[in-house]
């Protein structure tokens, strides 16, 4: 079963950072954030991806090319004109299938999706997320409640921070303060998704197509949408504040995403 990625937006909020490369590139620790995403998929056993490329998509295929020398201490012999690479260790590479999809420099989110159809070779169902969210989310209860509800997407719904500090008050005092505590009512869309093949029937062409405003809406309509509800940390990196935010948890040893370490 496949994972896809999306990958090739431009991240405009986070412009400080995507001006010079693709938000799925920036970095959280020592790794871009898309290696954490792909490393909760594979610690779950899924470790075949597609990733939808768009804005400085090159930039990722480089990566990855290169992974094995970013990565590792290496020498190379130039002689008798041929090039030979020596690693002195082999640290951090995994074990993952990966296929590239140029999905257009413009193409909106449906349409990016739309267009990897053909590379699910004869899977019935395939993972779906953003290159910009992480999560300690279960992978693998999520997908048991897809096939229990037996909708074609069932969305991951999560409950994220508030960004301001909330207070209860009493009498003319407060009886208690929490500093960004995580929502207690409601839920958004955490944006890790199980899918079922036959959702590219709702998807209709064109650059302009989300999944969120023009596929998801009409499978809630139609009692095709199932949530999968998660309690547990999720962060989506989508300004420089959030990234810096994310980075800060990270350099404290608080990496609740991190499962694959736990």
């Amino acid at each position: 079963m496949k994972v896809v990625i999306l990958c090739g937006g431009r991240g405009m909020r986070l412009s400080e950072e995507t001006e010079f490369k693709p938000k799925p590139l920036v970095h959280v620790g020592d790794m871009p954030i898309l290696w954490h995403i792909m490393s909760l998929y594979a610690h779950y056993g899924y470790k075949d991806f597609i990733l939808a490329l768009g804005y400085k998509g090159q930039m990722i295929k480089d990566y990855f090319l290169n992974f094995e020398e970013t990565h590792n201490n290496f020498t190379i012999n130039f002689g008798k004109g041929e090039k030979k690479v020596v690693y002195h260790e082999k640290n951090g590479i995994p074990d993952w299938n990966i296929t590239f999809v140029n999905t257009g420099p413009h193409s909106n989110t449906g349409e990016r999706i739309r267009k990897i159809e053909p590379y699910l070779g004869d899977d019935k169902e395939f993972f779906l997320t953003y290159g910009d969210g992480v999560s300690n989310i279960d992978i693998q209860k999520l997908y048991r409640h897809h096939k229990a509800l037996g909708r074609a997407c069932t969305l991951s719904g999560v409950q994220p921070l508030n960004p301001f500090g909330v207070i209860e008050p009493e009498g003319g005092l407060i009886r208690s303060f929490q500093e960004k505590p995580r929502t207690k009512r409601g839920f958004i869309s955490g944006g890790f998704f199980v899918c079922d093949r036959n959702i590219f029937k709702s998807i209709p062409a064109g650059d302009q197509t989300t999944f969120e405003g023009d596929v998801l809406p009409k499978l809630a309509k139609s009692g095709e949408l199932a949530v999968y509800e998660h309690h547990n940390f999720w962060y989506c990196v989508d300004t420089l504040k959030h990234l810096e935010d994310l980075n800060a948890l990270y350099k404290r040893g608080e990496r609740p995403w991190m499962v694959w370490e736990a």
